[in-house]
């Protein structure tokens, strides 16, 4: 996918709700190929954990593909964490992950989650 397309998703995620943190487009080797941060906020992660993040989605994307046949493809993945939700979202053998607040309440997250689909199944 090209990397035009990949910014415009993470534009248009990140537009979704102001809860929204970062949205990153990650490729099938774990790199970041576009992303979208929230300007007031300090990144949870730094540098290097951050590229360790993107390999360990780019693993578990990989993985996730022995199971495709069976119980079909993965459309998203949501994680609560003690300090941030996290929802990632298949593109092709790419994913696009989304940090969000922990504050969020879940109704909100449901919104995010279907504000999202469409606009990753139009590049799917």
């Amino acid at each position: 996918m090209a990397d035009k397309n990949m910014k415009e998703i993470c534009n248009d995620i990140a537009g979704i709700s102001p809860y929204i943190r970062f949205v990153g487009a990650i490729g099938e080797s774990g790199e970041l190929l576009a992303y979208k941060r929230r300007a007031d906020l300090v990144p949870l992660l730094d540098e290097k954990n951050t590229k360790y993040q993107f390999s360990h989605i780019a693993i578990k994307t990989d993985l996730e593909g022995f199971f495709d046949k069976n119980l079909g493809e993965v459309e998203f993945v949501w994680e609560e964490r003690k300090k941030v939700q996290t929802i990632s979202f298949a593109i092709d053998k790419s994913r696009v992950w989304i940090s969000i607040d922990k504050r969020v309440i879940r109704s909100e997250m449901l919104r995010i989650i279907d504000a999202c689909l469409p606009i990753v199944r139009e590049f799917s």
